[in-house]
């Protein structure tokens, strides 16, 4: 190859219509799915776990996520008639949506979860389509409260799994001393990778620590059971309408209101993508077909039993960093997701991953999603107005799901959507940010 052939080849990658070879845009393709693979998985298992679902479901539910995550990305890169934004992302199964999913699958079971997640994906198309009129009522300090509150209410989550889960708990061995180690070693190798690692190794940090956690669970032995996998086909297609449709109120309201701050979640990701792969501000055109895009691909994936997907933070830095944006790259992490996403006995290997080792990894994820939503709260300046405003809505959130007895006496439907320190902060910053006059002074 010449110099110059070469020096157009390595060019195309950083090129949205650019046409490198397989062989320069495979490499870059497998650094985001490694990236966002567990992820993607995790969800689905922490929601299997909620809802007491049996292994083969389990595994149905990971194959969804990967179907439905591929089928978002390939959407986003090439739209269909304004779904999607036209820019590279890599979607997949929201850690944010974990709460509101955990509580709905606690109180109504899986079905109502898609039941509700149907009706949201609908309502969230019209978001899109009206993305420029509303997008005022979102300012950083309400995106940032929300957002702050998503992560303070994953952590008892993530203990949970770190004391070995529900079946540990009714095994009477909750907390025992190989589940700690198991946890604590995976968090310090993800913290490692993280902090210490630089390129793929930085990036991947999740990934490598699971893998060391489940090192380890294996030499302890007893911990890792291996009898689903070998009933696993090599392949089948998640049936439609497997897990049913319920369809409650108060669910379908709290699941819509989550559709609503995914979207402003969304528009950062996004506006993150253009600005870090593109050196532009991203267009309200490409902002709301990006909404339309997640939401279409939430209603196809709650008949089919995949959860609602957002872009993943951690591939817009691979994204930022490396500037590779060439479409055939991502149509590659795309059609990997759905490969994967066919293969049973593959899910049904990555759901022997022990508890324990999920929590001491997800315990990072949790973090950077508190972490955001402060520095999101930053990004306005933190005078009395504002630090009042998100005080008040953490404090009655937080507070009124710490003391459930509190709503005893209100009627069942505002019972189950106050019970929620998520839906009572949102409410309240939504509110107290319109009806408080504006404060521009300094910190």
């Amino acid at each position: 190859m010449t110099g110059k052939a070469a020096t157009e080849e390595r060019g195309a990658l950083f090129q949205l219509d650019g046409k490198p070879t397989f062989k320069e845009a495979f490499p870059q393709a497998m650094q985001h799915v490694l990236a966002m693979l567990v992820g993607n998985i995790t969800p689905p298992m922490l929601i299997a776990g909620t809802c007491g679902l049996s292994a083969g479901d389990e595994t149905l539910l990971m194959q969804a996520a990967m179907i439905i995550g591929g089928l978002t990305t390939l959407l986003q890169l090439f739209p269909v008639l304004g779904f999607g934004m036209g820019l590279p992302s890599v979607m997949g199964v929201a850690f944010a949506y974990m709460p509101i999913l955990t509580m709905i699958g606690t109180q109504y079971g899986i079905a109502a979860i898609f039941g509700s997640q149907l009706v949201a994906g609908f309502a969230s198309i019209f978001i899109g389509m009206f993305l420029g009129r509303i997008r005022k009522f979102f300012p950083p300090i309400v995106c940032g409260t929300v957002v702050l509150a998503i992560g303070l209410s994953l952590y008892e989550t993530a203990i949970n799994y770190f004391g070995g889960g529900s079946a540990a708990q009714a095994a009477g061995t909750f907390g025992a001393p190989q589940f700690w180690i198991l946890a604590i070693v995976t968090l310090a190798v993800t913290l490692a990778c993280s902090l210490f690692g630089k390129g793929l190794l930085k990036v991947s940090g999740m990934i490598v620590g699971i893998v060391v956690g489940y090192a380890i669970a294996l030499v302890m032995g007893g911990i890792v059971d291996f009898s689903d996998v070998a009933d696993a086909a090599f392949f089948s297609v998640p049936l439609p309408f497997h897990f049913g449709l319920e369809f409650h109120l108060d669910a379908i309201i709290m699941m819509i209101l989550m559709y609503v701050v995914q979207a402003v979640q969304t528009i950062g990701d996004v506006s993150s993508t253009a600005m870090g792969g593109f050196g532009r501000d991203a267009t309200d055109k490409e902002l709301g077909g990006a909404i339309k895009g997640q939401s279409i691909c939430g209603m196809i994936g709650a008949v089919i039993g995949g959860l609602p997907t957002d872009p993943y933070s951690q591939n817009v830095g691979l994204i930022c960093t490396t500037k590779v944006v060439a479409k055939r790259v991502f149509a590659i992490v795309g059609v990997i997701m759905l490969l994967a996403g066919v293969c049973p006995k593959l899910m049904a290997l990555m759901a022997t991953i022990p508890q324990p080792v999920l929590g001491g990894a997800t315990v990072t994820v949790f973090a950077a999603i508190t972490l955001s939503g402060i520095q999101l709260i930053s990004e306005q300046p933190l005078n009395y107005r504002n630090r009042m405003i998100v005080g008040v809505a953490l404090a009655l959130g937080v507070g009124i799901e710490t003391v459930p007895s509190i709503l005893q006496f209100m009627p069942q439907l505002a019972q189950n959507i106050l019970g929620s320190s998520l839906m009572v902060a949102f409410l309240v910053v939504f509110v107290l940010n319109l009806i408080v006059p504006d404060d521009n002074s300094e910190d």
